[in-house]
């Protein structure tokens, strides 16, 4: 039999839990993601891209954001003709309801063809829907990256804040496609 005390002294001693993770729910494959966000595309091409140290900075200095990833890859999309259709990225943030992910598709001058969210957790899909069933994600449609705002809008304080952490997530694949793939070119 345990005593109550050694109980106590077990839980003080257990280090806090920050965050409470619920099982992924995928809404999306990501094949089916890079054929929505390039429609016309008859063959694909994959570009891993590092950042320098400068591209790094220009990104924090732009967006607040720091680049943590050794590489980031780019799924480039061409016509029959060989024209570039556009590029597609899968980006993830992590919050303490678990991870959000995205796929972004830009056309070849940066602008956003239009954005997936490709997985989230069980406890976030009742706020991320309401978002996706508004129509937040058709809105972003044919915008730059500057011209994105967090959202202000309806429903509740969580709905809120996801559309902001998805906005984000379109903000910085974007950002990351203007200095990774336009500026090198």
């Amino acid at each position: 039999m345990i005593r109550w005390s050694t109980v106590l002294l077990l839980a003080l001693a257990a280090p806090p839990v920050l965050a409470h993770i619920t099982p992924p729910v995928t809404l999306v494959s990501d094949r089916a993601a890079v054929a929505a966000l390039l429609p016309g595309a008859k063959r694909y091409f994959v570009r891993e891209v590092r950042l320098t140290g400068a591209e790094r900075a220009a990104i924090q200095q732009q967006t607040g954001w720091a680049p943590d990833e050794d590489f980031y890859r780019f799924y480039l999309g061409r016509d029959e003709m060989g024209r570039e259709v556009g590029a597609v990225a899968f980006l993830s943030d992590y919050t303490i309801h678990g991870p959000v992910r995205v796929a972004v598709g830009l056309t070849p001058d940066g602008r956003i063809r239009g954005a997936k969210v490709v997985e989230i957790t069980e406890e976030t899909y009742s706020w991320v829907k309401s978002l996706l069933d508004r129509g937040f994600l058709s809105d972003l449609e044919g915008r730059d990256r500057r011209s994105l705002r967090r959202t202000r809008g309806a429903g509740s304080s969580m709905t809120r804040f996801y559309g902001d952490v998805i906005l984000g997530l379109v903000e910085r694949v974007a950002v990351l496609y203007e200095v990774a793939i336009l500026r090198r070119h």
